[in-house]
């Protein structure tokens, strides 16, 4: 492992990449602590103390909102925009054949998501400034407001752009490791508050020894979800051209239990975000009623949630996986699945396997989403936010960010962060 580290940084590209992401989450960490001008702090904190949907908006700005600091809003407005531009590929031809258009049409579509972003920042960030004002956390005064609504916009266009540079300079993807670090830099906040509260007798040993089993036997789970896939076996014939024989061989089509990786829990945990913050426009009731409906602990949220990661998961499998191009690129080299017609009877079957394969997965997903959640409140620890919302990020990230740092490695002739035996690469497999 240690020497493994060491290759990574005598490649000079793959380790002014890390620096580089290292550097940008900095810079983010840093952000996260500059505050908004004209918001009382102690009244901030004292709303966090209530709960509910806060906490979770927390989640995703790193700590950044319960500072309100100029990047209280986070990412959350970019998904938004990323989720809207996805949906308008489906619903819309000419963005669908956008999408298809190479590199020219992959910079228009980012292009308009950046302005999509613009547009829910600015509606995010008046309806959380005039709730806050409601609340007289926010100065009265109509220049503290504006300048609070025009840094809070400023900062979502911020992190969005620092999100680019991380994917487009560095490793990984770059607002998905926005979201870990702001996740992992809490632990150990939360980790010293949880020990504060056993030394004073108020956390219960027994408790506390359940939890971190919970929690263990939960990143266990997300390990498997991640790495577990269907191998469909693929036969290539035998060709002859001149005196040579090519083909023959026999390989596999790996289908992921979890194609989507975490997108489907970012993108079910924004979209139930932003009614909350659409509410913040209305005062009384009915503010009231969205908020306490749409919070995490209520069961409509729970179930809201659990069928937005299921929908999301084959929403976002569909995208990035196409029956019906694998089945012609076999068909094209002379490979078939043994049994199965090539052509259309392959693109049905493989589609039929992932539909079943991605339904597991997604429920599953699901599953691990929501469970701790609720064994968390059953066991009444309120020191940390172990949800597994956090743990699925923290999990999938980590181990994409490692598998790319790997690929960078191997193409290098190296060998990966961690030596795995097996075959296809050393990668554990279901």
């Amino acid at each position: 492992m240690f020497s493994a580290l060491r290759d990574v940084f005598r490649l000079p590209d793959l380790k002014s990449r890390i620096l580089f992401v290292l550097g940008i989450l900095l810079v983010f960490r840093l952000g996260a602590h500059i505050p908004t001008p004209g918001v009382d702090a102690k009244a901030m904190a004292s709303l966090f103390e209530q709960g509910g949907v806060l906490n979770l908006f927390d989640l995703f700005a790193g700590g950044a909102l319960r500072r309100f600091s100029i990047f209280a809003l986070g990412v959350t407005p970019y998904i938004n925009a990323s989720i809207v531009m996805q949906l308008l590929a489906v619903v819309i031809p000419a963005v669908e054949k956008m999408q298809k258009e190479g590199e020219e049409g992959r910079r228009k579509i980012v292009q308009y998501t950046r302005i999509s972003t613009i547009l829910f920042s600015a509606i995010q960030a008046v309806g959380m400034v005039l709730w806050l004002r409601s609340m007289n956390v926010i100065y009265v005064g109509g220049i503290s407001v504006f300048v609070a609504i025009v840094t809070l916009v400023a900062g979502s266009i911020a992190v969005m752009w620092l999100g680019e540079m991380i994917s487009d300079h560095g490793i990984g993807n770059g607002i998905s490791l926005l979201i870990f670090a702001g996740i992992v830099a809490r632990i150990p906040e939360s980790i010293t508050r949880t020990f504060k509260l056993l030394r004073t007798g108020e956390l219960n040993l027994i408790t506390l020894l359940l939890a971190l089993i919970i929690m263990v036997i939960v990143i266990a789970g997300c390990i498997l979800l991640q790495e577990g896939q269907r191998r469909l076996p693929v036969q290539y014939a035998k060709r002859v051209v001149g005196t040579k024989v090519y083909g023959g061989q026999t390989t596999f089509i790996p289908l992921r239990v979890n194609s989507a990786g975490v997108i489907p829990i970012i993108f079910a945990s924004s979209v139930l975000l932003f009614p909350s913050t659409i509410a913040r426009f209305f005062s009384g009731g009915f503010a009231q009623a969205i908020s306490k409906l749409l919070s995490p602990s209520s069961p409509l949220y729970m179930v809201l949630y659990v069928l937005l990661i299921i929908f999301f998961t084959y929403f976002y499998t569909a995208v990035v996986f196409n029956p019906a191009d694998v089945a012609n690129n076999l068909k094209k080299y002379g490979g078939f699945i043994p049994g199965i017609r090539p052509g259309r009877p392959t693109a049905d079957y493989i589609e039929k396997v992932l539909s079943r394969v991605t339904l597991g997965g997604a429920v599953f997903l699901a599953a691990i989403a929501i469970l701790p959640s609720l064994l968390t409140q059953m066991l009444g620890i309120t020191t940390f936010y172990f949800g597994g919302t956090a743990v699925l990020i923290v999990v999938g990230v980590a181990l994409e960010t490692v598998q790319q740092i790997e690929a960078q490695l191997l193409m290098r002739h190296y060998e990966g962060l961690v030596r795995r035996k097996g075959k296809a690469g050393g990668i554990l497999r279901l």
